[in-house]
């Protein structure tokens, strides 16, 4: 998936306008262009771009009563419609501060590590080779998930660190949710993983790995 922001600014260039327009509905080259002025060619070089960055994806022909070949039609990619939204940090905040408050400390606490259990099924479980391979593939989740980590050596101990965290706009009201991502941390790579995060208002990604 393309780390492309739909933000305001892009999607009012015209590469966000085409693909906005992609979104209302099936849309083929002629039509885009008849609809931004554009020429033909001018809209083939944008819809490669989005094609490539998996933001849309051909959707069959649509078929005239003309001479011809049949005009290609496009849609969004299943995966892009999340990027339109805004809504995802809200509801994450508000769902895990409901169970932080609902729940007892150890249950709210089993939820929390239950959902980095499911995460790591869903990436694969537990990775393969070295606990130093195992190690980087939890990395490369992270990463995948929309952290900025490494990986290093403290005293010769493997950590997790990051200048970023990709669930920063929760964490940063909710810490408790570190409990998650360590949980993934230590499933993928095999080995006990514990946080050492910086938290507040831009949280900082750190867990330290303990093949013990």
């Amino acid at each position: 998936m393309s780390d492309v922001g739909l933000n305001k600014r892009f999607l009012e260039t015209t590469r966000g306008q085409i693909l906005m327009l992609i979104r209302r509905g099936r849309q083929t080259v002629e039509e885009l262009a008849a609809e931004l002025d554009l020429t033909d060619n001018a809209v083939r070089n944008h819809l490669s771009i989005l094609e490539r960055d998996s933001l849309i994806q051909q959707a069959g022909v649509r078929r005239t009563n003309t001479a011809g070949k049949p005009a290609l039609l496009y849609q969004l990619h299943p995966d892009a419609e999340p990027l339109f939204s805004r809504a995802y940090p809200s509801v994450l905040t508000t769902v895990v501060e409901s169970l932080v408050e609902s729940c007892p400390p150890d249950q709210a606490d089993e939820l929390l590590r239950n959902t980095g259990r499911r995460l790591a099924a869903q990436v694969g479980g537990r990775a393969n080779g070295s606990l130093e391979n195992r190690v980087r593939a939890a990395a490369a989740v992270l990463t995948a998930l929309g952290g900025d980590v490494e990986v290093t050596r403290d005293n010769g101990a493997l950590q997790i660190r990051g200048s970023g965290c990709p669930l920063s706009a929760t964490v940063s009201r909710q810490p408790e949710l570190c409990r998650a991502v360590e949980t993934l941390v230590a499933e993928v790579a095999g080995a006990n993983a514990v946080s050492c995060c910086e938290h507040g208002y831009r949280p900082r990604c750190c867990f330290a790995i303990d093949d013990e």
